[in-house]
Parts: C-alpha cells; sequence; structure tokens
C-alpha cells in the first residue's frame, strides 16, 4: 500500500536520506530506490512503498513529485502529462540560421521573398544542429533547437 511522505533529509554524497511518513515516523530510503533521482531533495513530497529493514522503517519504490506539473520550454508551457513522447535529433542548417519565435508567423509573401538563392560559398557554411521534438497526447509537435534551449537539461526534466 503506498504511502505518502516528504524527504527530511538527504545526504547526496552518501546517496541516502530520510523520508517522515504519514504517521510521522522517519524511514531510510537509498538512492537506487528512487525512481527519478534527479529530483531528490530536501522538502519534496514523495509516494512510496512502507517495508522494514534490519535497520528499522525504511521505504522502496520512491517516486519524488515533481513540483510542477507544467515545463517551462523557451518560455512556453508544456503540461508534462500532455507529452506523449519525445526525440531528439541533429540536423545541418546553414551556419547564419537563427530561429526568433516571435518571427515564426511570417506571411507566404514575405517567406518567399526571403528565401534567396544560396551562392556556392554560402552552402559550405552549415552547422550541426540538435534539435528536440516533443509529441503531445494532441497529436502536435513541438520542435525547438539548441539555440532556444538547453537540450540535455530540458531531457531531464521530462524523465520524471
Amino acid at each position: 500500500m503506498a504511502m505518502n511522505g516528504i524527504i527530511t533529509k538527504w545526504f547526496e554524497d552518501k546517496g541516502f536520506g530520510f523520508i517522515k511518513d504519514e504517521n510521522g515516523d522517519n524511514r531510510y530510503f537509498h538512492v537506487i530506490k528512487v525512481a527519478n533521482p534527479a529530483l531528490i531533495k530536501t522538502d519534496a513530497n514523495v509516494t512510496f512503498e512502507p517495508t522494514t529493514n534490519t535497520k528499522g522503517l525504511s521505504a522502496y519504490a520512491v517516486k519524488v513529485i515533481p513540483d510542477s506539473k507544467y515545463v517551462y520550454i523557451a518560455g512556453e508551457r508544456v503540461k508534462l502529462t500532455s507529452i506523449k513522447s519525445f526525440r531528439i535529433y541533429s540536423e545541418d542548417v546553414p551556419a547564419d540560421t537563427h530561429i526568433n519565435k516571435e518571427n515564426t508567423v511570417l506571411s507566404v509573401g514575405t517567406l518567399m521573398n526571403s528565401i534567396r538563392p544560396k551562392s556556392a560559398d554560402d552552402a559550405n557554411n552549415m552547422r550541426t544542429l540538435r534539435k528536440l521534438a516533443i509529441t503531445t497526447m494532441h497529436g502536435t509537435e513541438i520542435v525547438f533547437t539548441e539555440d532556444e534551449l538547453n537540450i540535455d537539461e530540458t531531457v531531464k526534466a521530462l524523465k520524471l
């Protein structure tokens, strides 16, 4: 029967800590028993399965409850529960590619005028851009580039 609790002490260097459970009892937990260890911090709310070991009360199958149900990615609020999947990929883009979210909605006319034939010179100035594509439950795909956000940090937030 799962219980709720709060992390009261966390010794990161030792990889263990204590949870105060619903009854006010302290329970020992170890980092390997935590589903999302990146979120462990003092005062974090958790759910866990209560058990007893040789040292007394302990907890396993610990899951840290994130502070927020939303993750903010490049200023866009994405509901964690609405994220179905995500993938990271790399794409070669012209070196001068710069994305400005405010100007992404361009009229087709403006867009056509801004597309100029690439000279042979420009064609060589390519760079590899890492991108993060998030697919929501509604089937919408939102793509962010590493110019807009720290992809690795964002993925950590998504793997809750």
